[in-house]
C-alpha cells in the first residue's frame, strides 16, 4: 500500500533526530568536567597548595611563661637525631621492662591533629603544631622536664584535615631553628625566645607542588646553612639562616617533585654531598667546593609516586631506599670513577621478597637493617624485621605473627629497640641481630595513628599519636 504524505513525514522526522543523536552519542564527551582523581586529594580545599592565600609566615608571638628548671645534657636535634640514625648514643640505662602499676608519664599536650614529631634541644621540647580552631601553624616550645608551653611563634593558614595536617620535625641548633608547615611555608627563628628571622613559601617562590598528604620532609640544617628540596623550579636550595639570603640552589630540568622523603647527607671518598629521593628519581648534591649544588649523580631505576622514607646512607657508598604501596626497595651503589659518581644498582625487588617500608625510614646498627615491613609484603606483613646490609633480599628474622607493628615508628637506645605500634602500645626489644626478643610492652596511649618518630634525651622518651604528645620516664631507678 502507497505511504501516505503525513507517513513520510513522519520518517524523515525519524530519520532526522536518530542522525543527531548518533551524532551527539559519537561526539559527546561525558567526563569532560571530570577531574583526575590522585590519592590524598580527597575532600582537600581549592586553595590546597597556599597559593591563594595570604600567608605572613612568623606573624604572631606569644609568650607564655619562663623555664626555671635546670638544663639537660642530652638533644635530639632533627629528624633522626644528630647522626641521622635514630640511634640514642647517651650512656644512660633504661628500663627493660615498664613498671607494674603506671607507664611513668611525667606529662602529656593535647596536638592538633597530624604526626609532627619533636626536636630537642637545651632543656626544650620543639615541635611544629598544626592549631585546628585557629587555622595556624605554629612552632609551639615546652620545657623538657615540666611540659609547660613557654612560647609560640604562629602565623594563619587554612589547612584541611587529610589524615591530619602536621608531619615534620624541625631542625635545631644553638642559633636556628627552622620549621616546614604542611604546605610548604619555611620559617626560621631563635630557638631561645622565639623572634623571627626569615620566611619562604615554597609554593609561590619556586612553583613547589606539595606532596599528596602535605608536606613531609624535614628541614636539615648543616652549619648555618638551612637545605631544602623545593622541587619544582629548584630541586634544592641552601638559605643562610642568619639573613635568609639563598646562597646555592640546584636546578631542575626533570621537573621533579617534592616528596615525602627528607634529604640525607652521604660523604663518599671524602666528598660531602646530599642524597634526596625526589618525585622522579634519586639524586646526589655537592655539599661542599666550587660546584655546591651542583647534580653529581641521578637514578631513575625507582621511581614510586609517594616516597615517605628518606634515603638509608650505608658504607662504602652503598644506599637503600624503599617505598610503600607495592614499591618495594632498591639498593645500590655510588662509585666515583674518573671525577664522575655512578649509582649501580645492586638489588631491586617488590615488598613480598625483602625488606621493605611504607612510612618509617629503617635503622641500620651493627651492620644490619631493621624495619617494619609494610602491609602489602605478604605473611610477613607489619612485623619487624632484621636482614645485613649486604642481601637486602634475606630476612634474618622477623618478630612473628603475634608481634605487628603497622606504621608506627622504632629507635635504639641503651642497646635496645623501642618500637610504638599504631594504637600507642610501646615495645621494648633486645638490639640483636641474632633473634627478636621482646622484653615487654605496654599500651601507653588510648589514641590511633601513633606515626610520628619518637625522640629518646635524658632519659625521657616523647612520643605522640594523632592528638597528643607524651614525655614517658624510662631511666632505669
Amino acid at each position: 500500500m502507497p505511504t501516505s504524505k503525513n507517513e513520510k513525514y513522519v520518517i524523515l522526522i525519524s530519520i532526522t533526530i536518530g542522525i543527531f543523536l548518533m551524532g551527539y552519542w559519537l561526539f559527546y564527551n561525558p567526563v569532560k568536567d571530570f577531574k583526575k582523581s590522585v590519592p590524598g586529594m580527597d575532600n582537600r580545599p581549592d586553595s590546597i597548595t597556599g597559593s591563594n592565600q595570604i600567608v605572613v609566615i612568623g606573624e604572631t608571638f606569644i609568650r607564655f611563661t619562663e623555664d626555671t628548671t635546670s638544663k639537660p645534657s642530652g638533644s635530639w636535634t632533627r629528624f633522626r637525631g644528630a647522626d641521622f640514625d635514630n640511634i640514642n648514643k647517651e650512656t644512660t640505662k633504661l628500663i627493660d621492662k615498664f613498671p607494674k602499676d603506671d607507664p611513668n608519664i611525667l606529662w602529656e599536650i593535647n596536638l592538633g591533629e597530624g604526626h609532627a614529631a619533636p626536636a630537642v634541644y637545651n632543656g626544650k621540647v620543639y615541635i611544629l603544631d598544626y592549631l585546628e580552631e585557629e587555622k595556624a601553624d605554629a612552632l609551639r616550645c615546652f620545657s623538657l622536664n615540666t611540659g609547660k608551653e613557654l612560647w609560640q611563634r604562629k602565623y594563619s593558614v587554612h589547612v584541611k584535615r587529610n589524615h591530619g595536617m602536621s608531619r615534620t620535625i624541625p631542625a635545631v641548633n644553638e642559633d636556628y631553628i627552622v620549621t616546614i608547615g604542611p604546605l610548604g611555608h619555611v620559617m626560621c627563628c631563635n630557638p631561645n625566645n622565639g623572634d623571627f628571622y626569615w620566611g619562604i613559601d615554597l609554593v609561590k617562590d619556586y612553583n613547589t607542588d606539595i606532596p599528596f598528604w602535605y608536606t613531609g620532609q624535614c628541614p636539615l640544617i648543616d652549619g648555618d646553612t638551612a637545605i631544602i628540596a623545593p622541587g619544582g623550579t629548584s630541586l634544592l636550595i641552601a638559605v643562610n639562616c642568619k639573613t635568609g639570603k639563598v646562597i646555592w640552589d640546584t636546578p631542575n630540568p626533570d621537573n621533579w617533585g617534592m616528596s615525602h622523603s627528607s634529604i640525607m647527607p652521604m660523604i663518599l671518598e671524602g666528598k660531602k654531598m646530599y642524597v634526596y629521593a625526589a618525585i622522579g628519581g634519586i639524586c646526589g648534591i655537592s655539599a661542599e667546593g666550587n660546584n655546591k649544588g651542583s647534580i653529581l649523580w641521578k637514578l631513575t631505576d625507582f621511581n614510586p609516586n609517594v616516597v615517605a622514607p628518606s634515603p638509608l646512607i650505608l658504607e662504602n657508598g652503598k644506599i637503600f631506599l624503599t617505598a610503600g604501596y607495592g614499591a618495594g626497595s632498591i639498593f645500590f651503589k655510588v662509585e666515583k670513577v674518573n671525577n664522575s659518581y655512578t649509582p649501580t644498582v645492586l638489588q631491586q625487588y617488590k615488598p613480598k621478597d625483602g625488606i621493605a617500608s611504607e612510612q618509617q625510614t629503617p635503622i641500620t646498627f651493627d651492620g644490619h637493617i631493621f624495619t617494619i615491613l609494610p602491609k602489602d609484603a605478604g605473611s610477613n606483613r607489619n612485623q619487624f624485621v632484621c636482614c645485613s646490609t649486604d642481601n637486602c633480599e634475606e630476612i634474618i628474622w622477623t618478630s612473628g605473627t603475634s608481634e605487628r607493628f603497622g606504621l608506627g615508628p622504632y629507635v635504639v637506645a641503651n642497646n635496645k629497640f623501642f618500637i610504638l605500634k599504631d594504637d600507642g602500645t610501646l615495645s621494648i626489644a633486645k638490639a640483636s641481630t641474632k633473634e627478636f626478643t621482646l622484653l615487654d610492652k605496654r599500651k601507653i596511649m588510648d589514641g590511633h595513628d601513633a606515626w610520628g618518630p619518637i625522640a629518646i634525651v635524658d632519659g625521657k622518651l616523647i612520643m605522640r599519636d594523632s592528638k597528643k604528645m607524651i614525655c614517658l620516664d624510662i631511666l632505669e631507678h
